[in-house]
């Protein structure tokens, strides 16, 4: 139902605001300048009250709250660090100035909430203690047009809040705060890195053969060589071809693409870390991502404790290995290496959960998996994944049907995953083939065929581990969703009635 109230009311204010829009252009005030001055943020001016007490200084932000009493006015403003008052009286504040651009105190009616200012005056508190401004000087910097969201209500529907972002972090802080602490999580991600001697590398988003996971990917057609490229789904494959090239210890932080389906743990494009280590095993990964994981958590949040989904978990307590195989077999009774097919669907429709795709043994064990992970709250490592759920995972040598693979499981999750890495080119081309045949069948995520991988195998690369994280570690770490974790998730475009 059309709500005529509310468009009567927005028509109402757009007109109020074109008339002072049209009064501060008569006065001759730029309503958009270029030049602007902000000697402090309001954060560190208000944290730092004995420093800056009696001083004159410079700030500047987005308007508020405006609530006038008399020749009193107080006002807040809003910058990236929070929110400082502003105090102002009629005597203090200096006439209109057009060589000045600045405003007098009977001009400050012609401001609204919304507005971006530049205000100087001396640092003060109030009589009920809080931290201000006693303002001496105001000038507009940007005009606001539009009124911004009710202050208490906001944006209602969760879609237009992502589609207007800008207006969802303006009116909730705490979401800046939240994007803030995730550039601080990839930043300590590189300096963790950095300080066990990764070097940081690029690889392609646009490739002619995908790999280095399960996944569906987008496709793309480059009109220069008049050629069909996909965006990258992993910086797997080329990052081991740098390894056989002769680097040791290499990493990238960079998105990676898949054409799949979205949920609060799945996005179709999404930032990864992902590295390779020359001379090291799955076991030696299995350490250094356990210590990634305590490094994060400690530099980040200050803390190992977490609720992530409802589950708790604290990343410094020992992280427990879960056989891949017992752990099944012990929650739904599914024997998967005994078991026919048939006997693993029924156990998978019992827990209630759909197949969807193509159906083959290694979805289905797939499937079986996801219903025992979700009741494991960990720090855990899942390991001796089988082969044929592994195609680029190094064999054990005491069982080779079975990899020296791990995934690390928290709150019901996976949250990285890492192996040895296969670099016998004769069984590497044989997995290929049969992740090929899969293919050929109808299963679009089996990986594709790469013969120039397998011939830079055939050069030799040495033993060498590889891991892989995605954002949602930070997801788990806010315990948020996906949507809820990206500044600006992919949304299905608005339809204009």
């Amino acid at each position: 139902m059309y709500n005529w109230t509310m468009a009567s009311r927005l028509e109402e204010i757009l007109r109020e605001r074109e008339k002072k829009i049209e009064t501060l252009k008569k006065m001759g005030i730029d309503l958009y300048p270029a030049r602007s001055v902000k000697e402090k943020s309001n954060k560190e001016v208000v944290d730092n009250f004995e420093k800056y007490e009696g001083k004159t200084l410079t700030l500047a932000g987005r308007i508020m709250a405006w609530r006038e009493h008399g020749k009193l006015i107080f006002g807040q403003i809003q910058d990236q660090s929070g929110r400082i008052q502003l105090f102002i009286r009629s005597g203090s504040v200096a006439k209109a100035d057009k060589a000045k651009q600045t405003l007098g105190f009977q001009e400050l009616d012609l401001l609204d909430i919304g507005d971006i200012i530049q205000t100087t005056g001396e640092v003060v508190k109030t009589r009920t203690g809080e931290v201000s401004i006693q303002v001496s000087e105001i000038k507009i910097l940007t005009k606001a047009r539009l009124p911004l969201p009710e202050k208490w209500v906001g944006i209602v529907d969760p879609d237009e809040a992502f589609r207007k972002r800008y207006l969802d972090l303006l009116m909730s802080p705490e979401k800046i705060l939240r994007f803030e602490r995730k550039a601080k999580f990839w930043g300590e991600c590189r300096k963790f890195m950095a300080s066990k001697g990764f070097m940081e590398v690029e690889t392609p988003v646009l490739e002619a053969v995908t790999g280095g996971a399960d996944a569906r990917p987008f496709v793309t057609h480059m009109n220069a060589i008049d050629q069909d490229f996909y965006l990258r789904i992993s910086t797997e494959l080329y990052q081991k071809r740098l390894i056989g090239a002769g680097f040791e210890k290499i990493y990238t932080l960079a998105p990676n693409f898949r054409n799949e389906g979205m949920d609060d743990e799945h996005l179709p494009e999404y930032y990864s870390l992902e590295w390779y280590w020359a001379y090291a095993d799955y076991r030696d990964n299995m350490q250094l991502t356990r210590e990634l994981y305590r490094y994060l958590a400690k530099e980040v949040y200050g803390k190992t404790k977490f609720v992530s989904r409802g589950m708790e978990y604290d990343l410094a307590d020992d992280w427990e290995e879960i056989d891949y195989l017992k752990v099944i077999k012990e929650k739904i009774g599914v024997d998967i290496v005994n078991s026919t097919d048939a006997e693993m669907i029924e156990a998978i429709k019992k827990a209630g959960v759909k197949l969807t795709g193509e159906i083959n043994r290694a979805r289905l064990i797939d499937n079986c998996w996801k219903i025992v992970r979700k009741t494991i709250a960990g720090p855990a490592f899942l390991v001796n994944e089988p082969k044929f759920m592994s195609p680029l995972a190094k064999s054990k040598a005491e069982d080779p049907e079975i990899t020296e693979r791990f995934h690390i499981i928290i709150a019901g999750s996976e949250l990285g995953n890492g192996y040895s890495e296969l670099n016998d080119p004769e069984d590497q081309k044989t997995r290929f083939e049969e992740q090929q045949k899969a293919r050929e069948r109808g299963d679009e995520e089996a990986q594709m065929m790469d013969m120039d991988f397998v011939e830079m195998l055939s050069y030799g690369m040495p033993p060498t581990s590889g891991f892989g994280m995605s954002e949602r570690v930070f997801w788990f770490m806010e315990d948020v969703s996906g949507r809820e974790g990206t500044l600006f998730p992919p949304l299905r475009v608005k339809k204009v009635l």
